[in-house]
């Protein structure tokens, strides 16, 4: 697999608390520069990210980010809007807590309440994987694939740990055959990346492959 293959494989991710739209618009630009999957992006800048791309690029966002524990309505709310701003994208984190109390019908009827917010659009479910049992990621696969959510995803990158080549080979062992994997956070290089898709994975949210080919 040559480095384009794999970028074309990239959700391109600037989601740092700082970012400026300067710093969105050469994300856009160079995602678009190396035909990544899509520019990943705050919510905030969605409508004009979108705007500027004018078709050329997929705009994703995420929705409870980073720790998942607002409120269900709250949740589908910023989806919608960022539907409606222009996102193609949404990736979202469950409400971990919940997971941990053991409220898997909780949050099997929230992924659910989201993707029928994305109108078509496509979800990503964000587990957090470096926070959970191997119980309950296994738990989560199953409950990603009832769902009808696109993808399982494994990290928000602000979770204290990222991708695991473990936790990709047991999401490709463990979801239904509609669900894609979606591998993120800690992505070092293009070994890493191709090790993961290799595994399993399907896209890649990172920053660093695009760095790497700038050089």
């Amino acid at each position: 697999m040559d480095k384009f293959e794999i970028l074309n494989k990239v959700d391109h991710t600037l989601l740092s608390q700082t970012a400026t739209w300067e710093e969105i618009r050469k994300t856009c630009d160079d995602a678009m520069e190396y035909h990544c999957a899509s520019a990943c992006i705050p919510a905030s800048y969605v409508k004009q990210a979108a705007e500027y791309v004018n078709g050329r690029l997929p705009i994703c966002t995420v929705i409870g980010f980073p720790n998942g524990y607002d409120t269900t309505a709250a949740k589908c709310f910023m989806t919608q809007d960022a539907v409606k701003n222009g996102a193609e994208e949404i990736d979202m984190v469950i409400n971990l807590g919940w997971v941990k109390d053991g409220k898997w019908d909780a949050v099997l009827d929230e992924i659910k309440a989201i993707k029928d917010a994305c109108g078509g659009k496509l979800l990503k479910v964000i587990i957090e994987t470096c926070l959970l049992t191997e119980e309950e990621k296994v738990k989560m696969c199953e409950i990603v694939t009832a769902s009808g959510a696109d993808y399982i995803k494994t990290s928000t990158g602000f979770g204290g740990a990222g991708a695991t080549r473990e936790d990709v080979a047991l999401f490709a062992r463990h979801v239904g055959p509609d669900v894609k994997i979606k591998a993120a956070g800690g992505i070092a290089g293009f070994e890493d990346a191709e090790d993961f898709l290799r595994l399993g994975a399907d896209r890649l949210g990172t920053s660093r492959l695009v760095k790497a080919m700038k050089g």
